[in-house]
């Protein structure tokens, strides 16, 4: 089991506030749904992100959809929940990281 795997084990679902999914939909044209899968599929790149709170610990996130979308997320986490905070397409630079990534484990499997 990965270290994704292991922190994801520890939740329980997501929790959604109406401004950010709103938000989301309205900037991005991403939906719940989509957010949340970003998660559950694999390849998934996770990492801390150090630059956007000192309050609270957020974490970017670059997956894909059940429907191949690929997109960025950020999020924290609130007791066992999963919290959306942001989620967008990914950019051209992010997509061919992604794409390296993937390539990498479809040749590891």
């Amino acid at each position: 089991m990965g270290a994704l795997d292991e922190f994801l084990a520890g939740l329980e679902g997501f929790e959604w506030d109406a401004g950010n999914s709103d938000k989301n939909w309205r900037n991005h044209g991403v939906r719940q749904a989509e957010a949340e899968q970003v998660l559950l599929n694999r390849p998934v790149v996770f990492t801390a992100d150090l630059t956007r709170s000192w309050t609270e610990a957020r974490f970017f996130t670059l997956g894909r959809t059940d429907s191949g979308r690929h997109l960025a997320m950020v999020f924290t986490t609130r007791g066992t929940r999963v919290r959306v905070i942001s989620a967008r397409p990914m950019s051209r630079a992010e997509r061919r990281a992604y794409g390296q990534i993937e390539a990498q484990s479809q040749t590891d499997s």
